[in-house]
Formats: C-alpha cells, structure tokens, sequence
C-alpha cells in the first residue's frame, strides 16, 4: 500500500507535508512506515536487535532520560505573559530558534527521514495533529506506538498542526545557538514546532508533546491536563490515579474489574476524561511475569525495549541488569495490553485518588479531602524519598512535583489547581488522599502499608462503601479519616494508634506539615 512505501513520491503525498520546508530538500522520506517495516529498518540501520520474545531492543546513547535542565521554551508575544518562567521553563530568543531550526534542516538535507502522521488526545474535539520527522526508523516506531494513530482512509487528507523534527545526531554549538550544551529541546508555541537534538532518549518526544498540551488544554480550551492514569468500572464510573514514581501509580489504576483509560497523561473536559496517548511508556526495572504479567506479556513483537541487557550467551533480557541505566523502559501500543477501554475515553471522575508514599509514616492511609485540600494536595504533589536510596539522605526526605508533574508544566501551577477546584464544584467528585508508604513508624522503624490494604481501601472509596461511615478529623493535618474500612484493620486507619509513641507521631506530623506550608509559600508568594 502506497504509505508502506520505502520512499515516497513527493508529488502524491498530501498537501501539508510537502509544504514543509524540511521536505523541500530532498526525496529519501518514508512516510507513514508500517511496524513491521520500521522494525526491518531499524535493524538494517544497526540501531538495536530482537530480543526472544520478539521485541526490538535497543540503547538511547549518552542520555537514558530526559535532561530538564536544557529544555525550552520560546519567549516571544503569545508565551511572554502565560508561560510559567524559571527553572522549568527556560526562555530561548525566537530568532535564535529560527537560526537552529534552519541548521537542522540542512544537517537532515542528505539523510534517509522517518516520518510519521500522528495525534494526541482520544478525544476527537481536542485533538492534535503532529506530524514527526525522525532520522531513527526506531524514534518513529516509538512515535507510532506512544502517540495515537491515524485510520487508514485519513492519511490523505491529515493536516499536522505541530511538527517535532528530533535529530540525535545533531549537536547545537551552546556559543552560537544559545542552547546550555549539546543537547535540547526546545518548544515554539507560535511556529508549533519543537526541536529535539543531541539526544538519543525517546521519551523527550512523548514529553514535548505533554508539555504543549499542558499549556494549550488549560490556557485555550478549559480543560484541566493531567498528569495521572484513569480506569473505568463496569458501572461507567471514572476514577482518576496521582502520584510520583514508587506511589503504585500503575499497579494500582491497573484493576482486572475495571478498564485501563491510560496510565499516564489525560484530559479532563466538561464531557469526559480522555487519554492524551496510544501506548504506554513503562519502566521495567526488576520486571516480573509474577508481578506485573500485563506489561511483561506486552513486550513482544513491535515493543521496544531501552537500555537493557541480555542474559549472557542468550537473547532473553536480563531485567534485573542496571548496567546501563536503573531508568530501562519499554514502549508499545495500549492494545498490547488486556482489558483497555476503546476508545481511551471516560466519563468525568467519581473518584479521585493522590497517592503518595510517606516515609515519615504520619499520614493516614487513606483520607478524604475538601475541594481547598484537594487543590493544596494537589499543587503538593508530594511524596518522599527513602533514607539510603541516595548518597547522604540518612532520613527520609520530602519531594515535591507542583501537579504530580512540574517539569511538564508550562503555566502557573496554581492555574491547574484552580481548574481542578471548579471542576470538582461542578461534579459529585470525591477526592481521597492515599499512603502507600509507612505506617507505625518512619523509614528503619514502621513497616511499609500492605498492598492488599490499599486496595481494600480504594475498592471501598469505588463502591461507595464510605457513604455511611464516620470519620474523624485528623488534628493536625485536618483532613477526615474513616473509622472503618471493610477488610482492613480498624486501628491502622488512624496512624498515631500505630505508633508506640503518640508524642512522637505528633513531631512527626507537625515536621511534615511545616514542609507542606513552606513548599506552598512558593506558589502564593
């Protein structure tokens, strides 16, 4: 079939790709290649090998995830006043953006392209054309995969609006181009163009797309961009998953009596929660078929895996080997896993759940927030760091990320809150407040929350099954706290009774609380 070509004739392409200038300089373009292909491509290239299982297995270079501090963001009439400027967004001058953008077009002028019509947003009323232009068939499989794909029918006629162009072979010169070093990329809001290079790592794409439509959904159209999974129950009944990484973020949305939405990045319109993605993006550290059989049975033909190692004399992968990197991951197409909704779509949440994982064991195992708690947990966005998982953290230590997400952020993070709150005005919403960490005790003394606790937990909040239960309020942190949960036990709901020391659980406590206040101070200062 004429998209399946291994080079395409320009002059029967559609419209908008020729106009592309980065198309104007040569024919070597293949266009819309089907997996099977990209894969016999990638291989061809030498860019990585098949595993046993059938996967493409390959490394991301220098870079095995994403570098925060050489992304940017175009400073010019449309950002200078909307975006969030600091540390997570970095101005860059718009006409050196310019002058970048024209040196990559001549680096790629003689080089074999990857491009790819892809959209973002399940929704069809906000969804997000892109067109993908890569010099790695496996860059443009991954595309495939992590963004949605068109019908066959649309290729004709599909106008990309944005357009990433990512060349890992291209190094900026930090002197001339005004990049930090080597390696960017670099978002123009007004050109809708982003620009990847010096960079091997495939998650930037996935990434820079998140991050304009983080500014585009809440900036333009009202809808509130999340960082978070979701998963429908048989009843029609959305619930939505916050959390930061070891909160059980994915093993907990991942339920066999509901159906997977997504597990990383939505939408929340007036109508519906929608997927942004069309595959999944996940770490495979540790990987096991006993723990995780859904992600360890999608890796299989047209997976890709990153940075990982194979059993020595074999092509089975070794997933406990971290030689390369502890961030080894695999990507695949949502379908490759069981029990997914189709389309990625839900209607508006029932039930919101923010997970985090205490290590000071103070907070309660589950709790239930107002729309002003739920709008502080949420610009929050905490968790905390373990003692010993890093050289010189000797006591657990509080991390923050404003919105579950802060690097993927282009606004004000109290724009997204605010959003959430009038969201929650608007719905019967019920927003809970989950710890998967430690109870009866901090990191080295407390144990950390059964697994099979949390889910008795959120099964409950699911089924209604709090409706009719008291709850006290938590006196320092002021949140409610049930006072029974079905097949959990009554005294762990309350962490000072699992404490051998209440006057200690108050320090505690009150430590804690004082880091949440000073976090905030940054957002309202």
């Amino acid at each position: 079939m004429k998209h399946d070509m291994l080079a395409v004739d320009l002059s029967k392409t559609a419209k908008p790709i020729v106009n592309h200038p980065v198309f104007k300089l040569h024919g070597d373009i293949h266009l819309n290649l089907r997996v099977s292909t990209l894969i016999q491509e990638a291989l061809k290239n030498q860019e990585g090998v098949l595993t046993d299982t059938g996967a493409f297995m390959c490394d991301t270079g220098n870079f095995t995830g994403r570098s925060p501090k050489d992304k940017f963001c175009v400073y010019d009439d449309k950002t200078a006043n909307t975006v969030w400027w600091g540390d997570i967004n970095q101005t860059f001058d718009s006409d050196k953006f310019e002058a970048l953008y024209q040196k990559m077009i001549a680096f790629v002028a003689n080089k074999k392209l990857y491009a790819r019509y892809a959209y973002a947003c399940a929704s069809p009323t906000h969804r997000l054309n892109i067109l993908v232009i890569n010099t790695l068939a496996w860059h443009n499989l991954f595309c495939n995969h992590l963004f949605l794909r068109p019908e066959e029918e649309e290729l004709d006629t599909f106008e990309p609006e944005w357009v990433i162009l990512n060349v890992p072979e291209f190094e900026a010169d930090p002197a001339v181009d005004g990049t930090r070093q080597g390696n960017f990329t670099i978002i123009d809001f007004t050109r809708k163009i982003i620009l990847i290079g010096g960079t091997g790592y495939a998650g930037e794409m996935k990434k820079g797309i998140f991050t304009v439509l983080n500014y585009i959904l809440p900036q333009e159209k009202q809808v509130l961009s999340m960082h978070c999974s979701a998963n429908i129950g048989a009843e029609g009944d959305t619930a939505l998953f916050f959390g930061l990484s070891g909160t059980g973020k994915t093993t907990l949305s991942a339920d066999p009596d509901r159906k997977l939405i997504g597990d990383d990045e939505h939408g929340w319109s007036d109508e519906d929660v929608f997927n942004f993605e069309g595959g999944c993006y996940a770490k495979v550290i540790n990987l096991s078929a006993e723990q995780e059989p859904e992600i360890f049975g999608a890796i299989r033909y047209g997976a890709i895996l990153e940075n990982t190692r194979f059993v020595e004399g074999t092509t089975t992968v070794d997933y406990t080997n971290q030689s390369v990197t502890e961030n080894t991951r695999t990507a695949y197409p949502i379908n490759y896993i069981p029990n997914v909704a189709e389309p990625s779509i839900g209607s508006s949440p029932k039930n919101i759940f923010f997970l985090t994982a205490d290590a000071f064991g103070v907070l309660p195992p589950i709790a239930k927030l107002n729309k002003e708690q739920a709008m502080f947990y949420f610009v929050s966005g905490y968790t905390s760091k373990l003692a010993g998982t890093e050289m010189g953290v000797k006591e657990p230590q509080a991390t923050f990320s404003a919105c579950f997400g802060a690097a993927f952020l282009p606004l004000h993070p109290l724009k997204y809150a605010d959003l959430l709150g009038k969201k929650i005005n608007n719905g019967e919403v019920n927003v809970w407040l989950i710890n998967t960490g430690w109870t009866g005790g901090p990191y080295g003394i407390g144990s950390r929350m059964k697994l099979k606790y949390t889910r008795a937990m959120i099964h409950a909040a699911l089924e209604g099954k709090f409706a009719v239960t008291v709850f006290e309020k938590h006196p320092i942190f002021g949140i409610e706290m049930p006072t029974e949960c079905p097949n959990v036990p009554t005294e762990i709901l309350n962490p000072i009774n699992t404490w051998e020391s209440p006057e200690a659980y108050t320090e505690k406590a009150k430590y804690l609380e004082g880091l949440f206040e000073e976090n905030y101070k940054k957002y309202v200062g």
